[in-house]
């Protein structure tokens, strides 16, 4: 069992293959536990930012209830991808040494879409609302990052989320106010009212936030704020702002809402 506060750890013992669908390379792994793992590479693209922005969201959709694949961390020996023949593949294991950002595969699960099934006007709602909150930019009919397993909708992918933590600074502080057009998000003709999914989930966030920010292994934050304390209070001060500033999102969600109805 993980120390409180703590994500579980395991070790990568066999690199499975290379999962295509995702920009980022995501490959399935086993670990030490006998578990089947997609794993986040630190190493790709958008690098721990991204990692952060899934634990962050994906922990934080977990405190309000919704479904969202077990996170684990994983410790990765960059040699055990040396049979893998594709050289990209190679590249980005050994550029991934160290620990990285597992997620439970969900065997036999699919991509889930309100065309193939009914969410339900709530649960529609509650994950539009989530990603305004979290400014997610990457559920989209195109790519929905939504599974279907056991006949529950799980969330998964949530690395382009907080893009405001690309310009961390020191002296950082959140803007008053942040865009997102929700006119491309795969809940939004599902979704029954938003605004009530705020007045149920906005009072879980705080203390849903302050578990999700102490999940984050301190070598994985900004080292601009000169301590991981510092940088998890910048993701606390954002939610702060953006709950703040909710009044203002939630009318443009809300009308982009009854627009598409």
């Amino acid at each position: 069992m993980p120390l409180p506060g703590t994500l579980r750890t395991v070790a990568a013992t066999r690199y499975v293959t290379p999962l295509r669908e995702g920009g980022s390379l995501p490959g399935l792994v086993e670990g030490d536990d006998l578990g089947m793992y997609v794993l986040k590479f630190r190493g790709a693209g958008q690098g721990l930012k991204a990692l952060v922005a899934e634990v962050v969201v994906g922990e934080l959709a977990r405190g309000l209830g919704l479904r969202v694949p077990e996170l684990v961390l994983v410790d990765l020996d960059p040699d055990l991808g040396r049979a893998e023949p594709d050289e990209e593949v190679q590249e980005l294991l050994r550029a991934s040494g160290g620990r990285n950002l597992g997620s439970d595969f969900l065997p036999g699960s699919f991509d889930f879409t309100p065309a193939v099934r009914d969410p339900g006007p709530d649960l529609a709602a509650r994950v539009l609302w989530l990603d305004a909150l979290v400014l997610n930019v990457d559920r989209s009919w195109r790519n929905p990052n939504l599974l279907l397993w056991h006949r529950e909708v799980w969330l998964i992918d949530h690395g382009a989320a907080l893009y405001f933590h690309h310009r961390f600074a020191a002296g950082w502080a959140p803007a008053t106010s942040y865009r997102f057009d929700a006119a491309d998000h795969i809940m939004l003709g599902a979704a029954g009212s938003v605004e009530a999914a705020h007045e149920e989930l906005a009072p879980r966030v705080p203390a849903a936030v302050d578990r999700a920010v102490t999940l984050i292994p301190d070598d994985w934050l900004d080292p601009v704020f000169g301590d991981p304390d510092t940088a998890r209070s910048a993701y606390r001060s954002y939610f702060t702002a953006r709950l703040a500033d909710a009044p203002r999102w939630l009318a443009d969600v809300e009308a982009a809402r009854v627009a598409r109805v």
